[in-house]
């Protein structure tokens, strides 16, 4: 990308939080995104816009835990809209704090009909179909809870060498991205008590480990097949109290969340190991107290994988709008990250 790579004249975007996680979604002034499927178009995104994402996503306008949700055309039945999910390092393939928050933005929008007590929206992501239950109660949108993509156990107990840790075990899951699971005990830390630079040093640490250790490979399609990042939990089920956890994916982003496809992914491991089963709702905190829940809704296949449609639900708020430019001769603006 040259310095004389043209920006839109003006970008808006209206910002919300899902748990204190960031959901920033451009309503104006981005392009179209060509391609016949939307990985197709996450490929184009990522090799020809990358830097409207940098714009948008890094320093002066955000910064290196900054998130966003690029609405673009869908193209499976069933979808009211589809979405690019943007980090600091790339486009996830899965978000469920991004999808909580579509959901309701969707129904205040006007981008479904809106129907009380819930309204379906269809929210066509990198990984499948995901389908967003809005509660609505006098014309307001509220709470929102999706019913996954198939999520499966990829593989249990896997040991691997972690530079400071030693041998550490891990489980490493699908729902709707991969991440590696571990105990953050297994690294003498407390999700609750730990500092956060040393939960970010050791789940990136892990998830390094795991990346040289086991190729992951998604049977749907080649672009899925990547390790997202490391969830590490405080060793609970949340079938009781809400069990903690802390999610650090991408380039070293922690996540305020609890992490919708995480929680996706983490009952896919308590199914794998019977201790989770329909009906039961369990509830997952991330660090800034937020809980999501999370319930087996019913058996499926992913490829090869026995799986699991997980419901998880929680709720999202919205923090206001903004136009964002880029004066002519601001090479600073195009985006920066200092750490």
């Amino acid at each position: 990308m040259t310095a004389a790579t043209p920006f839109p004249e003006a970008i808006d975007v209206v910002d919300m939080h899902t748990g204190g996680e960031p959901v920033r979604i451009p309503v104006a002034g981005m392009p179209a995104v060509p391609g016949a499927t939307i990985l197709a178009k996450r490929r184009h995104a990522r090799e020809q816009l990358d830097h409207l994402r940098r714009f948008l996503m890094f320093e002066p306008r955000g910064h290196r835990d900054m998130y966003g949700a690029w609405l673009v055309e869908p193209a499976l039945p069933g979808a009211d809209l589809a979405v690019l999910f943007l980090h600091n390092e790339g486009y996830s393939t899965m978000c469920g704090h991004a999808v909580i928050a579509l959901g309701r933005f969707a129904v205040d929008r006007g981008l479904v009909p809106r129907r009380q007590p819930l309204t379906r929206v269809g929210i066509e992501c990198p990984c499948g179909l995901v389908e967003a239950w809005v509660e609505v109660a006098g014309g307001r949108a509220g709470a929102v809870r999706f019913d996954s993509v198939p999520a499966f156990a990829l593989k249990l107990d896997l040991a691997v060498e972690v530079p400071g840790a030693g041998r550490v075990v891990c489980d490493v899951a699908y729902g709707g991205a991969f991440y590696a699971f571990a105990p953050a005990a297994a690294f003498g830390l407390s999700v609750t008590g730990s500092p956060v630079s040393a939960l970010t040093d050791a789940a990136d640490a892990l998830s390094r480990a795991v990346r040289d250790a086991l190729p992951i490979a998604h049977p749907d399609d080649p672009d899925l097949g990547f390790l997202y990042g490391t969830i590490l939990t405080d060793g609970t089920d949340g079938a009781g109290e809400p069990s903690a956890n802390v999610c650090v994916f991408a380039e070293r982003e922690v996540d305020r969340s609890p992490t919708g496809s995480g929680v996706t992914a983490r009952m896919a491991l308590l199914a794998a190991r019977g201790r989770a089963r329909p009906g039961v709702l369990h509830r997952f905190r991330s660090l800034t107290g937020a809980v999501f829940t999370g319930e087996l809704q019913r058996e499926a296949r992913a490829g090869p994988y026995a799986a699991w449609v997980v419901r998880v639900g929680g709720e999202a708020h919205y923090m206001g709008e903004a136009r964002f430019r880029l004066e002519p001769g601001d090479a600073i603006g195009r985006g920066f990250l200092l750490r």
